[in-house]
């Protein structure tokens, strides 16, 4: 796998040339610092953007154009990296050889079209459009609950972060939804191509040179950004007493999510010995948590936990019976404490260590996988995959025990159930 990266200024174009696959992917991010009343609309423009055009009037104009390219494929994304929302639209084609000459090319256009050439008039996006969208979103968000688990995360993350950057929905809200028309949609739309910045991956068995050239021509910008904010949430003190939150559900099982604050990482320590203590403490099967609060004493339906850095913090999220909450809780700082006090084998190291290998091993199964490894290399300085192995393996017992004792429970957050699900 060869990767280049050019910047042109108003953008910067990630080149990653692989044979394993037979489609080229092509994903044009846009980013800027996040701001709560932006992410409903932002959440509608970028799928407006996927639906129609211009050129392609409605969503059968668009799908026919699609199959003409031999089923290419158009999606898009809205995420949060630290202080930044993040929209990426994501186009894949099967490769010339597979095709015909000139077919990627026209793909480019095609992708082109729907994020340059919009389906506007008098400076509005299409009402009827844009209506079925916004019907759409509603009923999404109104059946938001019903994903208990995912609401769950949702509410924990708002009780721990109240107006910082971790609380705010990236699903959106509800009630900005009727706030937006075809006039404020398009400003935005406008404000987006002129301010947000910019990146552009192509992935797959492509020439370098032809793509470059290729991608200069169609994205003819000409707008300098430079990037105004740090990504990293800044660092929030830890509460003396972790904060408890129990509300009601309909559900049968009952939704456990914890947050811990992690406070005073170095880099090294946010990326390497941060991962493997994840890994022991909840990553997986051989994790301590699942071995002896899911398996031993039988408490969870499942139980894992995953470090987000950019927010220096972990979750823990467990399915559990209403009656299990408080020694759920306990045996989970009990195996955190275990941790702290170096109650770590050489074989629980050798076994993250491998758990690790093996995800960067299924990293490079995934073109989508690959192009967010290089565009975090990108955005926050992170070593190539390459070098995070060979630092992974040189990581101590006493590295983990470090990292250990600058994370503490912050908020234990359940959306109890009515009835065990057992019942």
């Amino acid at each position: 796998m060869e990767y280049i990266k050019k910047d042109f200024g108003s953008y910067r174009l990630h080149m990653i040339k692989t044979k394993k696959f037979k489609t080229i992917k092509i994903k044009v991010s846009f980013r800027r610092p996040i701001i709560k009343d932006e992410i409903t609309l932002r959440n509608i423009l970028s799928e407006i953007l996927i639906q129609t055009s211009n050129k392609y009037k409605t969503k059968r104009d668009l799908a026919i154009k699609a199959q003409d390219l031999y089923a290419a494929s158009i999606s898009s994304t809205n995420n949060r990296i630290g202080n930044y929302i993040n929209t990426d639209i994501i186009l894949s084609v099967l490769n010339d050889k597979y095709t015909e000459n000139g077919n990627f090319a026209t793909a480019v256009d095609f992708l082109h079209d729907l994020i340059y050439d919009p389906n506007v008039s008098d400076n509005q996006f299409d009402m009827e459009q844009l209506e079925i969208i916004k019907t759409n979103e509603k009923t999404s968000l109104a059946s938001l609950k019903e994903d208990s688990s995912y609401y769950s995360l949702l509410r924990l993350y708002e009780c721990m972060g109240k107006n910082s950057p971790i609380s705010y929905r990236m699903v959106g809200y509800i009630e900005d939804i009727d706030k937006i028309d075809g006039k404020k949609l398009y400003d935005y739309y406008l404000e987006v191509l002129k301010k947000d910045l910019m990146d552009i991956f192509v992935i797959g068995d492509i020439n370098f040179s032809e793509i470059e050239t290729l991608i200069k021509k169609k994205f003819n910008i000409n707008t300098f950004k430079k990037s105004r904010k740090e990504y990293y949430v800044e660092e929030e003190k830890i509460r003396r007493h972790k904060q408890i939150v129990i509300e009601k559900d309909t559900n049968n099982q009952s939704k456990l999510a914890i947050g811990a604050r992690i406070n005073g990482l170095t880099m090294y320590e946010r990326n390497y010995p941060l991962t493997l203590y994840n890994i022991i403490l909840g990553g997986g099967e051989d994790s301590k948590l699942f071995r002896n609060v899911r398996e031993q004493n039988s408490l969870c339906y499942y139980i894992n936990s995953v470090p987000q850095k950019l927010d220096s913090i972990l979750i823990i999220r467990a399915g559990i019976d209403k009656e299990n909450i408080k020694k759920t809780v306990s045996l989970i700082e009990k195996e955190m404490t275990k941790i702290k006090k170096g109650k770590i084998t050489e074989n629980d190291l050798v076994t993250a260590k491998e758990f690790f290998q093996t995800a960067m091993d299924s990293l490079l199964e995934s073109q989508v996988s690959i192009m967010e490894h290089y565009y975090m290399m990108e955005l926050l300085k992170t070593d190539d995959m390459e070098t995070r192995i060979k630092k992974m393996n040189e990581v101590t017992i006493s590295d983990i025990i470090k990292v250990a004792k600058k994370i503490k429970i912050d908020t234990v957050y359940c959306l109890e159930g009515v009835n065990n699900e057992r019942n």
